[in-house]
């Protein structure tokens, strides 16, 4: 077999079949980690136990031992997730040298399940960005074309995949952070429903919207992942009891009986011609097995962005409170002029150990929440967030999914809007209202753009509800058969 081209589900029943060993699987992706991870700057920190770990699972297998469905498939984690020994840094300064004594909740999932770490993926620092231009560790380029980002804040764990590091990537989402990338990068990427996965050892951006999710060069991949990391955790309070389906067993192209809502506020002249064209393209698909296509409305849809931002950077001021150089964090160097004061102390700390964009949502939170401004600000953006919520309820009496473009655009160029934070945050327009509403999105791969560079379809279901959503993408990769990875990275 052809390893680094294999899904990570058949790479796992060759391992468990003996019929190669976790170890050589390793062997492959750390050796396409090397060629190419220099120039894509997809990892800030490469596991270098992965191989070790990997001959653990051979062991288990030797002795007849349970290994679990992703037996020695390579995993890259997004630097957001703590890693037991593993350095963790959220691509800030302010935690270069953070090493966690436990992991992340999702992370000890995927070791139950036989999966081996092969490194920490770099990121947009804290979650923060929508590029992957914000890292402390610097940025990283698109493996379809290096002049281009590979969107964020996911941006490593999308180019990891994309380039073959690794078949596997989880990402977080707190507003597209993993549908933005994965549709700049070709890959599918699902946030599931709020819920869904345990937030237990992620670190915190935005409480009540993160989520982590996979992302896979396939659907089949991503819904094997999505069980092994789904779950009630006794850790975090906020995961669901709900049971965790078997979607990778019940995959369905055929979608009779199916209603595909198509929100006429999504299609609008802002999506570039050539996006309009991939995403009416995978429409005709759903039709054609068998869906019915029904037009809906999303009037909220307008206010998203600006309700995400009052969210978000609120939550992030509060959570990110607590990184001040005096337990841990970056703590300025003192020896040639000590603080003035406490707030001095303070000040250094955070403003030469934060970048500029976490130092400015932060002060765009901290002023949302002030005295006088709390209700104008942050207290009328949950009340709306509240109303968004419920036009997705409507929405979902009417059909069974939703879908739309992931990005008005393909990639951008590297340095074209990161100057430019409003028209950053503005591109988010068709994202972020799934994680205010808490419902389970997804990015599937839907062809190309002009430049020939890749085209997500995004698709939305109501709360729970991810099998309706993975059939769906499914249909459109079956229709499809798209090429899985830019041309010349072998």
């Amino acid at each position: 077999m052809d390893i680094l081209k294999s899904p990570a589900t058949d790479i796992a029943a060759q391992v468990k079949q003996k019929k190669i060993s976790a170890k050589e699987v390793m062997s492959a992706f750390m050796k396409q980690t090397e060629k190419h991870n220099g120039n894509i700057n997809a990892f800030i920190t490469v596991n270098d136990k992965a191989l070790q770990e990997a001959e653990k699972v051979d062991a288990k297998i030797a002795k007849g031992e349970e290994v679990g469905p992703l037996a020695g498939v390579p995993i890259a984690v997004k630097d957001m997730l703590c890693t037991k020994g593993l350095r963790t840094t959220a691509a800030s300064k302010m935690l270069y040298n953070f090493v966690p004594p436990y992991s992340a909740t999702v992370v000890k999932r995927l070791e139950a399940a036989g999966a081996v770490t092969i490194g920490k993926a770099n990121q947009d620092e804290f979650a923060m960005g929508s590029s992957n231009e914000t890292s402390h560790f610097g940025g990283v380029k698109n493996p379809w074309n290096a002049d281009y980002v590979p969107g964020g804040s996911s941006g490593g764990s999308a180019a990891a995949v994309a380039a073959r590091m690794a078949p596997i990537a989880i990402g977080t989402d707190t507003g597209g952070s993993i549908r933005q990338p994965s549709s700049f990068c070709g890959l599918v990427g699902v946030k599931p429903t709020y819920g869904r996965v345990s937030r237990y050892g992620i670190v915190a951006f935005a409480s009540s919207l993160d989520q982590a999710g996979p992302m896979t060069l396939n659907v089949k991949d991503a819904a094997a992942a999505l069980e092994v990391i789904s779950g009630q955790c006794d850790h975090d309070s906020t995961t669901s009891a709900q049971p965790v389906p078997k979607w990778s067993q019940n995959l369905n192209s055929d979608l009779k009986g199916m209603k595909i809502g198509l929100p006429k506020e999504y299609f609008t002249d802002a999506i570039r011609p050539d996006v309009r064209k991939v995403v009416d393209n995978a429409i005709q698909i759903a039709k054609s097995a068998g869906a019915e296509l029904v037009e809906i409305s999303l009037p909220l849809t307008r206010v998203g962005v600006p309700v995400y931002y009052l969210v978000t950077t609120c939550e992030a001021s509060s959570n990110l409170a607590r990184y001040d150089g005096v337990r841990y964090g970056y703590r300025a160097d003192f020896s040639k002029s000590a603080p003035e004061d406490i707030a001095d102390f303070y000040s250094r700390n955070r403003g030469e150990g934060f970048g500029l964009e976490v130092k400015r949502r932060i002060m765009l939170g901290t002023f949302a929440l002030s005295s006088g401004y709390y209700d104008a600000y942050y207290k009328k953006a949950c009340q709306v967030r509240r109303l968004l919520r419920e036009d997705f309820l409507k929405a979902f009496a009417k059909c069974d999914a939703i879908m739309g473009p992931v990005f008005t655009t393909p990639a951008f160029k590297v340095g074209e809007k990161i100057n430019n934070p409003l028209q950053m945050y503005m591109n988010d327009i068709y994202t972020v209202s799934a994680n205010l509403a808490g419902i389970p999105g997804m990015s599937v791969p839907g062809g190309y753009s002009q430049e020939g560079l890749p085209v997500g379809i995004q698709i939305n279901a109501a709360h729970f509800e991810e099998q309706k959503m993975l059939n769906v993408a499914y249909a459109i990769e079956k229709a499809l058969q798209l090429k899985e990875v830019p041309n010349g990275i072998w």
